[in-house]
């Protein structure tokens, strides 16, 4: 619908007393009156001469409006603006011309406005007729719908169907794989219906750098995510979780569960040994994927390999995530969404502890000197308690006793997980907007709230974010569009953080089933016990809020066919604030030991930090076609820069615990504060040719300089090429047609720049080649105090520069049986040249370590691999895909000439992820020893070990010493008995999904998972512990003389003597850390559309869905395959069940 708005300020009453503005509102109405009279009437007397032949009636009222005043109003779902019309008027009234153009007189004049209604419905009657393929055969199951009403029916067996329509009626006729087609029924009766191959899927349009392109037409490695179908009705709440497991090659993880808390992610494999993530880029612009409302979402690329992603220069050397947002739709009626997800959460999986009898016997088991625990009980004795316990809980009813000697025997079994959870949390998704557009212009308004409280008791773990976006676009002239995008978001988190980050979990982890959990009253105070329980309750939890504003104007002219030149400004600033108050409570310590204090001082943390980014934008575009060829240009110009600033504020003993600030504290303020700032200019270029649509290439280039390197080379020119050829089109290929759809081999060859070198806090140093020089006071004093002094700078090159990314990549796309079964594949190798390493070493008299120069060398090579399948028999439509990935990342060059080999030690040859260790042989027995408890020849012992006994690990002796097993020299030339026994880089990442859809009913089901992973375990569940703790189920099957053929090996008492040469890593006990996991299971039902329009809806959908139901691995309980580094002492990821409906009207 076409409308006019205006509105002037005619004057201002903001000074002008009652009875002036009285006078005025009668003069302005008097005046209005008289001139709606004039303009009614000369409006009826207008007089139009003008001849149109065979033009949609839309291009008929677009020329009326451009000739004469008259304004034209009308609703697209009643009108046919498509219908062709003739006109031959002269000088005839607007009444004359009407009558001509439209088959009904349903309209009504109102002065210079003209509002077209909806023809009067007809008289339904039965029309017939059959769909068929291009080659004759019947369509089984094509669907039939009346386009107004939505009433329909489906072709049977031979093709045919039968429908009550209006003889005016316009019927839709759509199947999958094919081009839908639109009938205007005219009065016909009988109908034959030929649907054309849909190339849709080959013709798609990708969003890629700076511009889109088909899909058919992409030479480079690009994805596209249907994030519709991807995010479905789940249960998450940030982008990177839709996008996990979704298309090969791109890696999410998270090592935490809690709420609030960012993923990360990966594209192809290891990037650097600095570090290096994917650039993301929301509507062409830097931002932080996780402020991003999901259902903002559009469509999301993958630019995979440096010939797709060059073109966004010093920060995308490894991989771009496009992201495009939702905007509206010209001419279409406002449209409100809203979205609704109710989720409520529990623990995947939580350890299982051994019971308190079961831990006593293992106790027992371990030889404890005198039978006596670590703090004095008889162990013998507590046995007997706890079995005295079990068989009557009464004697006994506060779980514990205390002997004659004062010793504490603790009964009880007790869970911590179970008391420092609740039962289970909570989640929920709003989402509302509003779209739509008229003839030139385009808006959408939304907004959206996320909440999640956590399973901790308490709600001090939650998260909340609120997202705001406003779109508008406006077409001032035909050469001319304005746009404007404003993103806000707000999130505030809440962390449990009593004594560190995962204090919490790491007390519960340690603390054994049987450790008292419960009040305890000392004179005559009832104190809270030393637990995770009470240090969640009592705690104060960690604060941090978070501001997301961004502001992005962007001006497109269009001044000559085929150029479109795009001018974009942005204007970002983010901020953060981190507030930490560790308030002072006590407790009762571990085995009543007496009253305790949470800390000794309390105390009040502030970090505030901003971010201003600014960046500019301008290019052009220009497409041109000559026989056959076609030809795309473009080119621009790229600047961005930031500015951050941070300011950290502490302070003791603070006053006013419920109000906690620094004004309010009286211990010595420590303050500090910090500034960095970076910029990034560049000039690109993309050249696109294509030849009958055949043969494909591509050229794209950037030049590039960065704050971040010295001034002698900070500009680097990065090029890169790729080619396609579509075989599917030649004519020697014709013959495939019935069920060849696309075929397309690719190959590409790109260089993009790295500049992005991480400091030890994981983020990007802004100054790498300005020395450190660290504060501290001084070892002497003057004046009879210590002074402040700086340490030696580090040293640093100033010759260093880009680290430089070659990416080689083959593929092919293949899309068969109409395109039904699309496949993908890609082959790729990534080199990464000059990553920055320490140089040659220098003498130790310098006092300092080698400046880090280009000195090393990384190659990264695998494969992707994803096939879909979708089809549709009769009502049921159905749908299978698959994608699989593997990368293997090897250092090619590095100054390391021993062959040092160790944790984070980086040699020529090495590939990342190898785990050196050595290879179990077995225990040893009884049989390995003489009388005198010495081993017999042959049979070789850890070197340091002292001496070993029956139920030791023996490892195999692979060196020429027969009496010991040792290290070598620990180098990769001398290694001893060690060897690469496995490598922990996730090999074999693959997602599946499927889908059936009935009658508006929807199935869906993600899977993903890892085929192959070895990961040496260092988590509490690895080992059986023989000191002070927690023992678990899992690790109770140990050697003993009576159970010999046990998983794990003998167990000292206190952890001592041989248990550290029990646990050297080692074949026996490397983890497989592959797995299968549900990620997600939704049902959905979309309820009919004659329903909908009763209650003026356009569609309601309601759904159930599950989130992370259920993995299939080789771990214990309680640990979670995709957080092997944090073992079980990080929070855990969560199982959710929700449930939501979808609105539009």
């Amino acid at each position: 619908m076409k409308k006019i708005s205006t509105g002037r300020n005619v004057i201002s009453f903001l000074n002008i007393n009652s009875f002036r503005k009285m006078k005025l509102i009668l003069l302005l109405i008097s005046f209005c009156f008289f001139q709606l009279y004039a303009v009614s009437t000369y409006a009826q007397n207008t007089k139009i001469s003008l001849e149109l032949s065979g033009v949609k009636l839309s291009e008929a009222i677009k020329t009326i409006e451009e000739k004469t005043p008259f304004v034209f109003f009308y609703n697209n779902s009643d009108i046919d603006m498509n219908r062709q019309v003739s006109l031959n008027a002269k000088d005839a009234s607007i009444k004359e011309v009407l009558n001509q153009l439209l088959s009904s007189n349903n309209y009504r004049i109102e002065n210079y406005k003209i509002v077209l209604l909806a023809d009067k419905p007809q008289q339904e009657g039965k029309i017939t007729g059959k769909v068929l393929d291009e080659t004759g055969l019947p369509i089984i199951g094509a669907n039939v719908i009346d386009k107004k009403t939505n009433s329909g029916t489906i072709t049977d067996l031979d093709g045919k169907f039968t429908i009550d329509a209006p003889q005016n009626a316009v019927l839709t006729v759509s199947f999958i794989g094919y081009i839908s087609q639109e009938i205007h029924l005219k009065g016909q009766k009988e109908l034959t219906v030929t649907l054309k191959e849909d190339s849709q899927l080959i013709d798609e349009v990708v969003v890629v750098g700076f511009g889109t392109q088909k899909k058919v037409n992409l030479t480079g490695a690009v994805a596209s995510v249907n994030l519709s179908e991807t995010l479905g009705d789940r249960p998450i709440a940030n982008v990177t979780a839709a996008l996990q497991g979704a298309t090969p090659g791109l890696q999410i993880g998270s090592e935490t569960g809690t709420p609030g808390d960012a993923m990360s992610y990966n594209i192809r494999g290891t990037t650097s040994i600095n570090g290096g993530t994917p650039l993301v880029l929301v509507n062409n612009v830097p931002m932080d994927i996780n402020m991003i409302d999901p259902q903002e979402i559009e469509s999301v690329s993958i630019l995979k390999d440096a010939a797709s992603a060059a073109i966004y220069g010093a920060r995308a050397a490894f991989g771009v995530i496009l992201i495009t947002t939702k905007q509206g739709k010209k001419d279409s009626a406002p449209k409100f969404n809203y979205n609704n997800n109710i989720s409520f959460s529990k623990a995947l999986e939580l350890p299982q502890k051994a019971s308190p009898l079961e831990s006593v016997l293992a106790y027992k088991e371990m030889g404890w000197p005198n039978d006596t625990y670590v703090d004095g009980k008889n162990i013998t004795q507590w046995e007997g308690y706890i079995r005295d316990y079990m068989s009557d809980p009464g004697k006994y009813p506060k779980g514990y006793i205390f002997d004659e000697k004062g010793n504490l025997f603790l009964m009880k079994e007790r869970n911590m997980f179970d008391d420092m959870t609740d039962n289970f949390g909570f989640m929920q998704n709003h989402s509302m907007s509003v779209s739509g557009g008229s003839e030139k212009t385009v808006y959408r308004i939304g907004v959206g709230y996320t909440g999640e409280d956590g399973i901790l008791i308490t709600d001090k773990d939650s998260y909340d974010r609120l997202n705001l976006s406003t779109f508008m676009g406006v077409d001032v002239n035909s050469w001319l569009t304005t746009q404007l995008d404003l993103k806000y978001g707000n999130s505030k988190q809440n962390k449990v953080e009593a004594g560190g980050r995962n204090t919490v979990w790491v007390a519960a982890m340690n603390l054994p089933s049987y450790q008292n959990n419960e009040d305890y009253e000392q004179d005559g105070i009832t104190y809270a016990p030393e637990s995770p329980a009470t240090y969640i309750r009592y705690g104060e939890p960690r604060k941090i809020k978070q501001n997301d504003l961004r502001v992005l104007g962007r001006v497109i002219l269009t001044p000559l066919k085929g150029l479109r030149i795009t001018g974009e400004y942005t204007y970002n600033r983010t901020s953060s604030q981190n507030k930490f108050y560790k308030n002072k409570y006590q407790y009762i310590g571990l085995n009543f030991t007496g009253v305790l204090n949470s800390t000794e001082n309390s105390s009040y943390a502030v970090t505030s930090k901003y971010t201003d980014y600014n960046a500019v934008n301008l290019f052009a575009n220009y497409d041109m076609t000559f026989g056959k060829h076609d030809i795309s240009l473009m080119g621009g110009y790229n600047q961005e820069s930031s500015h951050t600033e941070s300011q950290y504020s502490y302070r003791t003993d603070v006053v006013v615990g419920s109000l906690p600030s620094l004004s309010l504290s009286t211990g010595t303020p420590i303050t500090s504060d910090a500034f960095e700032e970076f910029a990034i200019r560049g000039l690109f270029y993309r050249v696109n040719y294509s030849y009958a649509g055949k043969y494909l290439f591509e050229a794209n280039g950037r030049y590039d300089g960065t704050s971040r390197f010295p001034k002698n080379s900070r500009f680097g020119f990065f090029p890169s090429f790729s080619a396609g050829w579509r075989v599917s089109e030649e004519s020697f290929m014709q013959g495939m047609n019935s069920y060849l759809s696309n075929l397309k081999l690719r190959a590409s060859w790109g260089s993009i720049g790295n500049q992005v070198i991480l400091k030890s806090d994981n983020t990007p140093d802004n100054y790498p080649y300005i020395p450190d020089m660290n504060v501290y006071l001084s070892s002497w004093l003057v004046d009879g105090q210590k002074i402040t002094t700086l340490g030696a700078p580090a040293m640093v090159s100033s010759s260093f520069g880009w680290e430089k990314v070659y990416t080689l990549d083959f593929g092919f796309d293949l899309d068969l049986f109409d395109n039904k079964l699309n496949t993908t594949f890609d082959w790729y190798r990534r080199d990464t040249k000059g990553m920055l390493a320490p140089g040659m070493e220098l003498p130790g008299v310098v006092g300092a370590s080698a400046a880090k120069q280009n000195a090393a060398d990384l190659k990264t090579y695998g494969w992707e691999l994803k096939i879909n399948w979708r089809d549709q028999i009769g009502q049921v439509g159905y749908r299978v895909g698959f994608n699989l990935y593997d990368s293997q990342s090897e250092i090619t060059k590095y100054d390391n000439e021993a062959g040092l080999i160790g944790s984070n030690i980086y040699r020529k040859g090495m590939k990342l992820g190898e785990i050196w260790g050595y290879v179990t042989d077995r225990f040893y027995t009884e049989d390995d020893f003489n009388a005198d408890g010495t081993l017999k020849p042959g049979i070789p012992m850890f070197k340091g070990a002292g001496k070993v006994y029956p139920g030791d690990i023996l490892y195999k002796n692979f060196d020429e010493d027969t009496e010991y097993i040792f290290q070598g020299e620990n180098t990769v030339y001398n290694p001893g008995d060690q060897r690469i026994i496995g490598n922990n880089t996730p090999r074999y990442q693959y997602g599946i999904t499927a889908g059936v859809t009935y009658k508006g009913f929807d199935l869906s089901i993600f899977l993903r998972g890892v085929g192959k992973r070895d990961y040496w375990r260092t988590d509490q569940m690895a080992w059986p512990t023989g000191g002070w703790g927690s023992l678990f189920k899992e690790t109770l099957d140990f050697w003993t003389p009576e159970n010999t053929d046990a998983y794990f090996p003998r167990v000292y008492s206190q952890d001592q003597t041989n248990t550290s040469f029990n646990r050297k890593v080692q074949t026996k006990y490397l983890a497989n850390a592959a797995y299968l996991k549900i990620q997600n299971i939704t049902l959905s039902y979309t309820l009919p559309k004659s329903f909908c329009q009763r209650i003026y809806m356009d569609n309601i959908r309601v759904f159930v869905s599950g989130e992370n139901l259920h993995t299939w691995d080789h771990l214990p309980e309680g640990l979670e395959s995709d957080m092997l580094s944090k073992g079980a002492w990080e929070y855990p990821f969560m199982k959710k069940y929700s449930l939501g409906i979808n609105v539009t009207f």
